[in-house]
């Protein structure tokens, strides 16, 4: 259990989930350490309530300092983004990046790590049923640099664990609701069509989960998780197109009537890489590795073993909405 003694360091505090897990540790009395990489915005948080140190998790040397004096790590700092011009990069961070501040943490004598994982490497290229927990997956499984990476991480993680280090893994499905600051491919999904009325949909499943749900979750995981398990943090089911149904009706637009095939937007996507990658090297408008999977099963079982703890989570129409409303107030619709 977590207690007032503890002092709890959170790994890319400044996202979307992070931040979200930082006020909720405020409301359980802990104190807080934020780890953030220089040169990020950490405006939207608590600055008086919380510690901020500077550090690049790629860079062994940087961390030490920034986790000494923490009983509990929550590792979040990660590249979600599906498309980088250095596919490197994803391998430093979300891999290299993961295994220091593991191996540091526990080097320092941390009494529990949490990991945070993704739902994206956890379905296979045949998969048929609902994902559960207790999937097994494995790097050939994972489509594109971030989800291999991702992959990589959890693996390492998971094996620790598994040889009696106090490490648990976390994998949140896509989070949503307010306070999306840095707007996470969720959010700009959401945002796009409310500014666009977008009609046209790729099939595809999706699996939304409230933000502040997810947190708890991390919480709960942290508290009554084991080591070497992984726990995953899923609201809904929902289709691309579903999604884009329930948008319509709270925002007063037209529902999505066409359908864009699957070989078409795989081209699409290749070519919008391809001109990012040789000439404007900024994010393209589809990516390769979202469009291939809408062709997985996304569906997600939530953790049998946090809900038998009491972990809830939200109908997601309510988080669409609040998620829609608060866009509103930043003035970003």
């Amino acid at each position: 259990m977590l207690n007032n003694s503890d002092k709890v360091l959170v790994t890319g505090g400044a996202g979307f989930i992070g931040s979200h897990l930082v006020s909720a540790l405020l409301q359980r009395g802990l104190a807080v350490r934020v780890l953030e990489k220089p040169g990020a915005s950490v405006k939207h948080l608590p600055q008086n309530n919380i510690e901020i140190v500077w550090a690049d998790i790629t860079k062994r040397e940087s961390l030490t300092e920034a986790i000494s004096g923490c009983s509990v790590v929550f590792h979040l700092a990660a590249d979600p983004n599906l498309w980088r011009k250095s596919r490197s990069h994803y391998h430093q961070v979300n891999f290299q990046g993961a295994k220091n501040v593991i191996e540091i943490a526990l080097d320092l004598g941390v009494k529990r790590i949490v990991h945070a994982s993704t739902e994206s490497i956890l379905t296979r290229k045949n998969q048929k049923d609902e994902i559960t927990e207790t999937q097994q997956v494995g790097i050939k499984d994972a489509i594109g640099s971030y989800c291999r990476s991702k992959m990589r991480a959890e693996l390492f993680a998971l094996g620790l664990g598994s040889m009696g280090a106090p490490v648990i893994v976390v994998n949140p499905t896509l989070p949503i609701g307010p306070g999306d600051y840095g707007l996470s491919p969720p959010s700009r999904m959401i945002l796009d069509f409310c500014k666009t009325g977008r009609r046209e949909y790729i099939s595809g499943d999706l699996n939304l989960a409230d933000v502040r749900d997810i947190a708890q979750g991390f919480i709960l995981a942290c508290e009554r998780g084991e080591p070497g398990r992984r726990y995953i943090l899923s609201g809904e089911n929902k289709t691309i197109k579903e999604v884009f149904q329930m948008l319509s009706q709270i925002v007063g637009l037209p529902g999505p009537e066409t359908q864009i095939p699957y070989s078409l937007a795989l081209g699409f996507a290749f070519f919008s890489e391809l001109w990012a990658d040789l000439v404007s090297g900024k994010s393209p408008q589809a990516n390769l590795t979202g469009v291939q999977l809408t062709r997985r099963i996304m569906h997600f079982k939530s953790s049998v073993a946090l809900k038998e703890m009491g972990w809830k989570v939200r109908p997601v129409e309510n988080s669409l909405q609040e998620s829609i409303v608060w866009f509103k107030s930043n003035r970003l619709i």
